[in-house]
């Protein structure tokens, strides 16, 4: 436990350390996991370090201490273990990219790329904490996140703007880069949520007509915010981006379900996906063709290529995996993208791919910590919403890797290549941290000055 959880001497208070040098101790050893696989692989593939070794570690471990300084002077309260997990698992996903662009086109050099991106991340990051010193100021503009969500969905539908990729016109051009405008509108959508839900708690609860022995809210209550957000369904699903339609189904369902406090939503939420999956298996092209992957990989090998290699990949590298650089994930299509996590299985193993889903556990349970000790209703909403998308992408892309699931599209989040997802959910970090710094920080003027100058012992004075 990062937070010592004891009463101070009047029974009143509950105290939480900061953590920061815990904090430092666990980012030096999660930059040290990214490093090595990085040096390994060149010692197993050429018996030689890096070109590059000492510019790439300087530049690697400088962002970490950059970021640990800021949040350290900013947000001194916030939790010590989202930012170690978060660095290792972008360490972990920088490291495989560069050990496939070894095999793949060495010239072509993704991890550097993939480096600029971090570092853009970070600098995000960096600026989220600088600035936003209180997230409740972000509850003032709920309709112009709105707004502003859906012109970032709507901008790939644009002609000469947007442009199609796999099957899905979820993409802009911006020169010689491309973006995908909806991981910056989930962000959006997710404050307006957040907003509209804790500003409407009361009357959302209130019962109005009952069906099927549900109460449901008024309809003029519940009627806006269910057609903005049935409109960014429609958006998603006419560009062909069903992943990121069931993160938004999601972020919704938890969001009114936390205000509410209704199981009602979560029941009536699982029927309609399950009525939409059905819709969605019958007319449309795109759905058919991934669960016949998932569930008759075989009956058509040229349809499920990329699905099997994965998995023959994961059951050739075993527990341990062949080591870094041994592998051969190369075969796998898109092993930088969809399916880096069945490339990292196969060189370290099925254990290594379970504690990459521990760390993830750790960033989403930290996540809900924040939003359960939060004192503010709309930080526990935008917190634990967060949070929960988060988990939710993780299960779908792993769960897809290894048919578990059918495969969903979704990136594997700080590890894929690609700055869209890993930008936005650099700023996710953020938000948490500094949400988490409100939380666990005093709380009560009535501390005693002793309490308050306490510099290891004294973090956050919570009332009871």
């Amino acid at each position: 436990m990062s937070v010592a959880q004891q009463p101070s001497a009047t029974g009143e208070y509950i105290i939480y350390r900061r953590r920061r040098g815990v904090e430092l101790a666990l980012l030096f050893a999660a930059c040290s996991f990214g490093a090595a696989g990085w040096v390994l692989t060149h010692l197993n593939l050429h018996g030689s370090l890096p070109p590059n070794f000492a510019f790439g570690v300087g530049i690697w471990y400088g962002l970490a201490l950059i970021a640990h300084l800021v949040v350290r002077f900013r947000a001194p309260y916030a939790d010590p273990l989202i930012l170690p997990a978060v660095m290792l698992l972008n360490g972990l996903g920088l490291a495989m990219i560069a050990r496939l662009d070894q095999v793949r086109d060495p010239v072509l050099n993704d991890a550097s790329r993939q480096m600029m991106w971090t570092t853009i991340g970070m600098s995000l990051f960096v600026l989220v904490l600088w600035f936003l010193k209180d997230h409740r100021r972000l509850q003032r503009f709920p309709y112009l996140m709105f707004i502003s969500g859906f012109v970032m969905l709507l901008l790939p539908l644009l002609p000469g703007l947007g442009r199609a990729a796999g099957g899905a016109r979820i993409w802009i051009k911006l020169g010689p880069f491309s973006f995908q405008p909806a991981e910056v509108a989930k962000i959006l959508l997710a404050f307006a949520f957040a907003a509209y839900f804790y500003e409407k708690k009361e009357v959302l609860a209130l019962a109005g007509k009952r069906f099927l022995g549900i109460d449901f809210p008024r309809a003029r209550d519940l009627l806006p915010i269910a057609l903005m957000w049935m409109l960014a369904l429609a958006i998603m699903v006419f560009q062909n981006d069903l992943g990121t339609a069931l993160l938004f189904f999601g972020l919704f369902t938890v969001m009114i379900y936390v205000a509410t406090q209704r199981p009602a939503w979560p029941i009536l939420a699982g029927l309609g996906f399950a009525v939409a999956g059905v819709l969605a298996a019958k007319f449309t092209h795109h759905v058919p063709r991934r669960l016949g992957a998932w569930l008759h990989p075989f009956d058509d090998f040229q349809q499920s290529y990329q699905i099997i290699m994965a998995q023959y990949g994961m059951a050739w590298g075993g527990l341990f995996g062949r080591g870094w650089g041994q592998g051969r994930p190369q075969v796998t299509p898109l092993p930088k993208d969809d399916f880096i996590a069945a490339s990292l299985a196969e060189e370290i193993g099925l254990v290594g791919l379970m504690a990459i889903v521990l760390l993830y556990g750790i960033v989403i349970a930290r996540g809900m910590k924040t939003a359960l000790i939060c004192p503010d209703g709309y930080g526990k909403l935008l917190a634990g919403g967060l949070a929960f998308t988060f988990a939710l992408q993780v299960f779908a892309i792993i769960g897809g890797i290894t048919r578990l699931l059918p495969l969903t599209g979704l990136t594997t989040p700080f590890m894929s290549k690609g700055g869209s997802s890993l930008i936005s959910n650099w700023i996710i970090v953020g938000i948490l941290m500094v949400i988490s710094h409100r939380a666990r920080m005093p709380q009560r003027a009535t501390a005693t000055p002793q309490e308050l100058l306490q510099p290891n012992a004294m973090t956050a004075v919570i009332a009871k």
